[in-house]
Protein backbone atom coordinates (compact mmCIF):
# COMPACT_ATOMS: atom_id res chain seq x y z
CA UNK A 1 0.00 0.00 0.00
CA UNK A 2 1.43 3.40 -0.88
CA UNK A 3 -0.54 6.35 0.06
CA UNK A 4 -0.81 9.06 -3.01
CA UNK A 5 -0.38 12.59 -3.43
CA UNK A 6 -3.44 13.01 -3.22
CA UNK A 7 -4.04 11.55 -0.29
CA UNK A 8 -1.23 13.85 1.97
CA UNK A 9 -2.76 16.42 0.82
CA UNK A 10 -6.04 15.91 1.44
CA UNK A 11 -4.79 15.62 5.37
CA UNK A 12 -2.33 18.62 4.77
CA UNK A 13 -5.53 20.37 3.52
CA UNK A 14 -7.53 18.90 6.52
CA UNK A 15 -4.75 20.00 8.93
CA UNK A 16 -4.60 23.48 7.79
CA UNK A 17 -8.45 23.72 7.96
CA UNK A 18 -8.28 22.60 11.78
CA UNK A 19 -4.97 24.78 12.62
CA UNK A 20 -6.53 27.95 11.24
CA UNK A 21 -10.35 27.98 11.92
CA UNK A 22 -12.15 31.16 12.07
CA UNK A 23 -15.92 32.19 11.71
CA UNK A 24 -15.11 32.91 8.16
CA UNK A 25 -14.50 30.45 5.78
CA UNK A 26 -11.00 29.86 4.50
CA UNK A 27 -10.44 30.38 0.83
CA UNK A 28 -8.12 27.86 -1.28
CA UNK A 29 -6.00 30.52 -2.56
CA UNK A 30 -4.73 31.05 1.35
CA UNK A 31 -4.04 27.26 2.22
CA UNK A 32 -2.75 26.70 -1.23
CA UNK A 33 -0.02 29.22 -0.30
CA UNK A 34 0.86 27.66 3.08
CA UNK A 35 0.80 24.34 2.04
CA UNK A 36 2.81 24.55 -1.58
CA UNK A 37 -0.22 22.62 -3.08
CA UNK A 38 -1.29 24.13 -6.55
CA UNK A 39 -5.24 25.23 -6.68
CA UNK A 40 -5.23 22.68 -9.49
CA UNK A 41 -4.07 20.51 -7.51
CA UNK A 42 -6.74 21.67 -4.14
CA UNK A 43 -9.82 21.90 -6.64
CA UNK A 44 -9.79 18.05 -7.72
CA UNK A 45 -9.40 17.09 -3.57
CA UNK A 46 -12.19 19.75 -2.58
CA UNK A 47 -15.28 17.96 -3.28
CA UNK A 48 -14.37 14.62 -2.77
CA UNK A 49 -13.74 16.32 1.27
CA UNK A 50 -17.15 17.86 0.31
CA UNK A 51 -19.04 15.14 -0.26
CA UNK A 52 -17.62 12.84 2.17
CA UNK A 53 -19.43 16.02 4.93
CA UNK A 54 -15.68 16.70 6.24
CA UNK A 55 -15.75 20.25 4.60
CA UNK A 56 -18.35 23.26 4.07
CA UNK A 57 -17.85 25.22 0.66
CA UNK A 58 -19.13 28.68 0.76
CA UNK A 59 -19.25 30.89 -2.71
CA UNK A 60 -18.57 33.96 -2.99
CA UNK A 61 -16.55 37.35 -2.19
CA UNK A 62 -15.75 35.66 1.33
CA UNK A 63 -15.75 31.85 0.03
CA UNK A 64 -13.05 29.45 1.32
CA UNK A 65 -13.67 26.16 3.39
CA UNK A 66 -14.54 25.08 6.91
CA UNK A 67 -13.96 22.07 8.30
CA UNK A 68 -17.91 20.33 9.53
CA UNK A 69 -17.00 19.56 12.65
CA UNK A 70 -14.55 19.28 15.79
CA UNK A 71 -11.24 18.06 14.74
CA UNK A 72 -11.29 15.04 17.13
CA UNK A 73 -14.47 13.69 15.09
CA UNK A 74 -12.19 12.88 11.77
CA UNK A 75 -10.19 9.56 11.70
CA UNK A 76 -6.98 9.72 9.64
CA UNK A 77 -8.20 6.53 7.78
CA UNK A 78 -11.57 7.87 7.23
CA UNK A 79 -9.69 11.00 5.33
CA UNK A 80 -7.32 8.64 3.26
CA UNK A 81 -10.26 6.16 2.33
CA UNK A 82 -12.04 9.26 0.93
CA UNK A 83 -9.36 9.83 -1.11
CA UNK A 84 -7.47 6.97 -2.06
CA UNK A 85 -10.03 4.31 -1.80
CA UNK A 86 -9.30 0.81 0.03
CA UNK A 87 -6.45 0.91 2.27
CA UNK A 88 -6.00 -2.79 1.25
CA UNK A 89 -2.16 -4.03 0.67
CA UNK A 90 -3.37 -6.44 -1.78
CA UNK A 91 -6.15 -6.48 -4.08
CA UNK A 92 -8.62 -9.86 -2.65
CA UNK A 93 -9.08 -7.86 0.41
CA UNK A 94 -11.40 -5.25 -1.29
CA UNK A 95 -13.93 -7.96 -2.17
CA UNK A 96 -16.53 -8.94 1.02
CA UNK A 97 -16.31 -11.92 0.98
CA UNK A 98 -13.17 -12.68 -0.43
CA UNK A 99 -14.01 -13.84 -4.04
CA UNK A 100 -10.32 -14.76 -4.77
CA UNK A 101 -10.32 -18.29 -6.43
CA UNK A 102 -7.05 -19.51 -4.13
CA UNK A 103 -7.90 -18.18 -1.18
CA UNK A 104 -9.05 -21.80 0.13
CA UNK A 105 -5.12 -22.92 -0.58
CA UNK A 106 -3.30 -19.08 -0.11
CA UNK A 107 -0.80 -19.52 2.60
CA UNK A 108 -0.44 -16.20 2.50
CA UNK A 109 -3.47 -14.87 3.37
CA UNK A 110 -3.01 -14.34 6.93
CA UNK A 111 -0.27 -12.53 6.52
CA UNK A 112 -2.45 -10.10 4.51
CA UNK A 113 -5.28 -9.79 6.40
CA UNK A 114 -3.23 -9.43 9.49
CA UNK A 115 -1.44 -6.05 7.74
CA UNK A 116 -4.25 -4.71 6.48
CA UNK A 117 -5.98 -4.83 10.31
CA UNK A 118 -2.79 -3.36 11.88
CA UNK A 119 -3.26 -0.44 8.71
CA UNK A 120 -6.40 -0.04 9.48
CA UNK A 121 -6.41 -0.12 13.45
CA UNK A 122 -3.68 2.53 13.58
CA UNK A 123 -5.00 4.60 10.85
CA UNK A 124 -8.07 4.71 12.69
CA UNK A 125 -6.61 5.21 16.29
CA UNK A 126 -5.30 8.95 14.75
CA UNK A 127 -7.66 12.10 14.83
CA UNK A 128 -7.28 15.34 13.09
CA UNK A 129 -6.80 17.12 16.45
CA UNK A 130 -3.81 14.87 17.40
CA UNK A 131 -2.27 15.63 13.97
CA UNK A 132 -2.94 19.05 14.59
CA UNK A 133 -1.41 19.20 18.12
CA UNK A 134 1.81 17.19 16.94
CA UNK A 135 2.61 19.94 14.69
CA UNK A 136 2.45 22.42 17.58
CA UNK A 137 5.36 20.00 19.25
Amino acid sequence: MKISTKGRYALRIMIDLAQHTQDTAIPLKEISERQGITLKYMEQIMPLLTKAGYVRGFRGNNGGYLLSREPEGYKVGDILRTVEGSLAPIACLDDVPNRCERQEHCTTLKFWEGLWKTINDYVDSVTLADLVNDSKK
